[in-house]
């Protein structure tokens, strides 16, 4: 299957708010924020002034956007440099398996390697998804040490 990848564009926000709630039904959601609010989050986040994020778009033959790979500049990486950090990537599971995971990597490596002061990407990945990391290996990366992941809500006191 022929598919293509590229920027998202502001035509795209409601395709990617209903393929946000597929990524979380992966992850084993079972309560959704409502369409009309992702759509707006979505649009802000992508489309703001500034841009909070970016995402590549994977389309198929058909127009159907069928993968993502959501990410964000971060400073500093190595000195004074810049990373770009990998936030989502996610591939509908009918297409797993084609290269298609593979070639949105390569992607994200050919756009950091464009930007001036860019000197690598980072990602992290869900231990309880063990599909990740191998998938990770098969590209030749290897998981880094030395590093807690830590978490708190917007909202916590």
């Amino acid at each position: 299957m022929g598919v293509t990848i590229r920027p998202a564009e502001k035509r795209d926000v409601q395709v990617v708010a209903e393929l946000i709630e597929e990524i979380e039904r992966y992850y084993g959601a079972t309560e959704f924020q409502p369409i009309d609010e992702r759509i707006s989050q979505v649009e802000e986040a992508l489309f703001g002034s500034p841009p909070l994020a970016s995402a590549l778009l994977v389309e198929d033959e058909a127009g159907n956007i069928v993968g993502l790979a959501a990410y964000s500049f971060l400073w500093p990486a190595a000195g004074s440099s810049h990373s770009l950090f990998l936030k989502e990537l996610y591939v509908r599971d009918t297409l797993r398996r084609q290269g298609i995971g593979a070639r949105l990597m390569d992607e994200l490596r050919a756009v950091a390697a464009k930007r001036p002061g860019c000197s690598r990407v980072e990602w992290m990945a869900d231990r309880e998804n063990p599909g990740a990391p191998a998938f990770y290996r098969s590209l030749g990366f290897s998981e880094c040490d030395g590093k807690i992941v830590y978490r708190v809500d917007a909202g916590a006191a």
